[in-house]
């Protein structure tokens, strides 16, 4: 299938009226490098995990000897922490999942992203479409995606699968309001490294972003760019933190804390990684590269 499509890079958002056109070829490709981590993917961000978390059947361990039986769980859990480890000099193991934005999937011109349905009902279709067979792994991505972006939001929380640029603008302005000025804020590699988990040490003080409000927004695995985004209406803490790893990768890590979680599932992989009770306040993440939050921008 020949796509025109919009290439995006996460660190550039504030110029989405620039981006750059490309031909959006090897959209098999590109899905293929999303298939690994899908389901992952989605058990981060969801709030209600009750479906995602029991799909590898992995148990989680504590934090207790943090690096040791690794080979029992998942890395891409280990963003979790409280917002007691934010402090300096304080050590925590974290996962950083690094991709290869010229093997992404593109965004689509809102045109061509509107006339291709984005439903779970039509997935045989979509298939066909994109030439996957039901069986594969690109499928079972393709499906999973849909079920998270057509499944009920909880209780506080509005949510939006967006298949464009223009479409995930809209759904911040509905939030923040018309008149808003918003801004991104993106986790910031300031080194080269292939490392994707290691121990990292606060640096300085966090700095606390003003965000009375926020929308968060998460990448999906799909055959083109689609955007998870999220807004709570209880009260939540954004951060950037200086990271130093222990190989010496320097990051600029965005962070969130959520003051109130108890209405996430009782499954949600945050606990289990924590050791915490579930409902536990003050459970926070850090966010990959390619996932981004808005703020209000006064």
């Amino acid at each position: 299938m020949s796509m025109e499509s919009v290439s995006f890079s996460f660190h550039l958002l504030l110029l989405l009226l620039l981006v750059m056109h490309g031909d959006g070829s090897g959209t098999e490709e590109m899905a293929d490098d999303l298939i690994s981590k899908g389901n992952s993917v989605l058990r981060l961000h969801s709030m209600d995990h009750d479906r995602q978390t029991e799909d590898d059947g992995t148990t989680v361990q504590s934090r207790v000897d943090p690096l040791s039986h690794m080979d029992h769980m998942d890395l891409s859990v280990m963003v979790f922490f409280t917002l007691k480890d934010l402090k300096v000099g304080n050590s925590m193991p974290i996962y950083f999942r690094k991709k290869d934005s010229s093997k992404s999937p593109r965004f689509l011109a809102r045109e061509e992203a509107d006339s291709i349905a984005f439903s779970l009902k039509e997935l045989p279709n979509l298939l066909r479409l994109f030439s996957f067979s039901r069986d594969s792994p690109q499928a079972k991505a393709m499906e999973a995606t849909l079920r998270e972006c057509e499944s009920q939001a909880i209780k506080g929380e509005t949510k939006f699968c967006a298949t464009s640029l223009e479409s995930m603008l809209e759904f911040a302005s509905s939030i923040f309001g018309s008149n808003t000025r918003f801004k991104t804020l993106a986790t910031e590699h300031l080194t080269k490294s292939s490392t994707l988990f290691q121990n990292y040490t606060v640096l300085t003080t966090p700095e606390e972003i003003p965000a009375p409000m926020m929308v968060a927004c998460h990448t999906v695995p799909y055959p083109y760019a689609v955007l998870y985004c999220h807004s709570q209406v209880t009260e939540n803490r954004v951060f950037k933190v200086s990271l130093d790893g222990e190989n010496g990768d320097k990051v600029i890590a965005v962070a969130v804390c959520h003051k109130d979680t108890t209405q996430w599932s009782r499954n949600h992989v945050s606990f289990r990684v924590l050791g915490i009770e579930p409902g536990t306040p003050g459970v926070c993440h850090f966010f990959p590269a390619d996932n981004f939050v808005l703020v209000p921008d006064p």
